[in-house]
């Protein structure tokens, strides 16, 4: 069978990783896509769009337009409201002297507040520069009298369902549905670019939307950007507030009347005549925008000042390229939102650790943070919430949690692996290993006569089969037994002692040359504290007695008593073997691992999972004592 390539094999492994991990995470970004669908998350997406306006850096002040406002001040000078007819007569013709290019009067004159009312109408009638209002939309209010239809401009402006204002419209039908109306913003941005050469056209890319030269404004549908099947006015587009406190240059009418507004403030300007007296309550709800009227509390602009805003967006992108606030097209949307969704997946799949997943999240959201706000300041706005939520969702959530099951499985298979490996070894270390070394050791000395290599030969082909089954049934079956022969199982979920005795008694029953010269034996095995052991630390200590009872058959020359005590001593169990024999070096009692055995390797990997201690070191004035002693109560239940 040819080898596959490991380029090939990689992605295969990589795909199952993602199979396993990543189902979950397209489930959570197809719930977040369906919860945009339905509008579920339509009024987070607009608070969203409102904090983003909000924090932009401030623009300088509009030199196109200033507001008139009549505060508190004003009506208190004045002695009543609504403002008489002459009171605003009179403030029309001071700034008339001042020649602006229009005036706006966002005060509704469909009836005559006397005195002055005659006044008003005739300048109504002979001003071709003033514009008044009227009311669409709900109840009607008709516009003045004498104010011809062509600089009349309905004051209607839509709010959300949360009572906010982020739209403008143009255009729209009045209330009897028979005549298509203009707004103030779109009348008076006409009156101004018109006068600089600027007219206004039907759209290109959109045929019903209105263009003032290369400014198309986008006409705002009902699934606009983060909106859900919203009811419309016939032409409306996105607010683009202008940022800051400072947007546009407010005076009172007392300042205005008492001659202390300079000309250049007026001249060739549009000046909108509003009401900001918080009494009156001609105000909206814009937390997207900061009102410059020190009165009106935060959230909130004067109607005036909202009229200025529509009006100055339409000017200003006509005169100086300034971006007008559109929104990407649906598969653009939720092409956005897969993205961040599939990013939030590579975080679990990657990062693995938690510390690094939340690292990665912190950076994902700022950079995510930081498009949509780039994006917006260049006019475009872009979905922010629902990526988001996909983001972070399977960032930290559900889909980093599979992932992490997921390598922790991995690790598990891993050390499962190695412990088949190590146990399989063992196994064949303390049976097979140990009769060839003997075997080796007796055919170098000549102790071996060629008449029992085949017996030899036959006992270790045997054990090499035994060394099989026995692993089987210890690992795949997990019957508690220890498998010293293959009919002498040990059952390890008896009493520890005893499954420790037979250990020692089948070993010094094998056929090791020291153990020929022993004269005695001293025993010691009584109860240990088990809590806390599991089969595989019972069977590794078991190997452990084994294989230090088959060192003393083998390299203990001259023993001839040996003494084992497997007990609890001072709160400690402990497993000692001490012989008299010819011992070790003391250079390499120095550090255990020194020996480099497997013997030495088993005694320390079973001493560091319960948390205990390996010692072999000389004794005088002969022998070896080798020791492994724990503390049950401090056994190490992670490893």
């Amino acid at each position: 069978m040819s080898k596959q390539h490991p380029l090939w094999a990689a992605l295969r492994r990589e795909w199952r990783i993602w199979k396993a991990g990543a189902l979950p995470g397209l489930a959570v970004i197809a719930l977040v896509a369906l919860l945009r669908l339905t509008g579920s998350l339509q009024v987070l997406e607009l608070l969203a769009l409102d904090l983003l306006l909000r924090i932009r850096p401030a623009e300088p002040t509009d030199p196109h337009l200033l507001i008139v406002g009549i505060d508190e001040d004003d009506i208190e000078a004045i002695g009543q409201y609504p403002i008489p007819d002459g009171q605003l007569a009179a403030l029309i013709q001071t700034l008339q002297q001042s020649q602006p290019t229009a005036i706006a009067l966002d005060l509704y004159r469909d009836l005559p507040q006397e005195p002055g009312s005659a006044e008003l109408q005739a300048l109504f009638r002979s001003q071709p520069n003033l514009f008044g209002i009227e009311k669409v939309i709900g109840r009607a209010i008709a516009p003045p009298p004498a104010l011809p239809d062509e600089r009349v401009g309905f004051a209607d402006l839509p709010t959300d369902l949360d009572g906010k204002l982020r739209r403008s419209a143009l255009g729209s039908y009045n209330a009897e549905k028979t005549e298509f109306r203009f707004s103030l913003a779109q009348r008076l941005a006409e009156r101004f670019l018109s006068e600089r050469g600027v007219s206004l056209a039907g759209g290109i890319r959109d045929p019903y939307a209105m263009r003032f030269g290369p400014a198309e404004l986008p006409r705002t549908q009902p699934n606009t950007g983060s909106y859900h099947q919203i009811p419309l006015m016939e032409v409306e587009t996105l607010l683009f507030f202008r940022s800051g406190s400072r947007s546009f240059d407010l005076v009172t009418l007392r300042e205005v009347l008492a001659g202390q507004v300079s000309a250049d403030k007026v001249r060739d300007r549009i000046v909108l005549i509003g009401v900001v007296a918080p009494s009156v309550k001609d105000t909206f709800n814009a937390m997207a925008a900061v009102t410059g009227v020190p009165e009106i509390p935060a959230g909130t602009i004067a109607g005036v000042e909202a009229h200025a805003h529509a009006t100055s967006q339409i000017i200003q992108a006509a005169l100086y390229g300034r971006p007008l606030l559109r929104d990407w097209a649906d598969p653009w949307e939720y092409g956005w939102l897969i993205l961040w969704g599939i990013l939030g997946i590579g975080l679990g799949r990657f990062l693995i650790s938690p510390l690094r997943i939340l690292a990665g999240l912190g950076l994902g959201l700022m950079i995510l943070l930081g498009l949509c706000f780039a994006l917006l300041l260049a006019g475009w706005w872009v979905p922010l919430v629902p990526p988001l939520l996909a983001f972070f969702l399977n960032g930290v959530g559900l889909t980093a949690a599979l992932f992490y099951r997921h390598q922790q499985d991995l690790k598990l298979q891993l050390r499962d692996r190695q412990y088949v490996i190590d146990h399989t070894f063992n196994a064949i270390h303390s049976g097979p290993l140990q009769t060839l070394s003997r075997l080796l050791s007796k055919t170098r000395s000549g102790h071996l006569p060629e008449s029992q290599w085949e017996t030899e030969l036959e006992h270790l082909n045997r054990e090499l089969r035994v060394v099989y089954d026995s692993v089987r049934k210890e690992i795949l079956t997990e019957d508690g037994s220890l498998y010293l022969s293959e009919d002498q199982p040990l059952d390890l979920n008896g009493p520890f002692e005893e499954a420790l005795y037979e250990v020692y008694d089948h070993t010094l029953r094998r056929d090791f040359d020291c153990f020929k010269t022993l004269k005695l034996r001293l025993t010691t095995f009584e109860p240990l504290e088990t809590a806390g052991l599991t089969l595989e630390h019972k069977r590794e200590l078991c190997r452990f007695l084994e294989e230090t009872l088959c060192n003393v058959g083998k390299y203990a020359v001259g023993v001839t008593q040996l003494n084992v005590v497997c007990k609890q001593e001072n709160g400690q169990n402990l497993i000692r073997v001490i012989d008299n024999g010819k011992g070790i070096d003391s250079e390499k009692s120095i550090k255990p691992s020194a020996l480099g055995g497997r013997g030495t390797q088993i005694a320390e990997s079973i001493a560091n999972q319960l948390g205990g201690k390996f010692r072999r070191e000389p004794i005088t004035p002969h022998g070896t004592l080798c020791e492994l002693m724990w503390n049950p109560s401090k056994i190490r239940f992670w490893m």
